[in-house]
């Protein structure tokens, strides 16, 4: 009994590192929504990953929580309003779960999955001149989305899971910009 008693704390005592290190390092950036991204990342030049992003379903993943089928599906669940559950909005608006106070002015959760989502909180790279220096950029809380990064969300806890096929969703929401000529 003893030695259950042990593991379990010591269990508790990583855990409660894993958590610290991992708040930490979210309280060092701000979440500022995708009008501060709409800003260079809008022109065809640049490859118009904003428009993209607006066609697709991450940007009406918010909305699509107020759809008959959501609402169903939530009633399945027990919540009677997806748009209102901390279980829905996890995975359909862009750092739902961050404090407050990592949440800039320009945050809109009514936005979704926007670029955040993907790319982390981006108050500290959105900056030009931190954008144009990738090593500085992932200094600043830039992410290179992998195939781990979208399995937060497309996994089976989501009650619309069927299957995740990593290169054929990331063909569909590539947004690459243009090589120079």
């Amino acid at each position: 009994m003893r030695k259950i008693v042990v593991a379990l704390t010591a269990l508790g005592m990583i855990l409660s590192i894993f958590a610290v290190i991992g708040t930490a390092d979210d309280a060092a950036h701000k979440y500022v929504g995708t009008s501060k991204c709409k800003t260079c990342h809008k022109s065809e030049a640049k490859g118009n990953q904003f428009g993209k992003w607006s066609e697709s379903k991450h940007a009406k993943a918010y909305e699509a929580l107020a759809s008959e089928a959501a609402i169903a599906i939530g009633k399945e669940k027990g919540i009677d309003n997806p748009q209102t559950s901390d279980q829905c909005l996890t995975c359909h608006v862009t750092g739902y779960s961050a404090a407050a106070e990592l949440k800039a002015e320009s945050y809109d959760q009514t936005e979704g999955v926007g670029c955040e989502a993907c790319h982390g909180a981006g108050a500290d790279y959105k900056k030009m001149k931190v954008m144009k220096d990738q090593a500085a950029a992932i200094a600043a809380g830039l992410v290179i989305p992998t195939e781990e990064t979208c399995k937060g969300c497309h996994n089976e806890n989501s009650p619309t899971f069927k299957s995740f096929n990593f290169e054929e969703a990331s063909a569909v929401i590539a947004h690459p910009k243009p090589e120079k000529k």
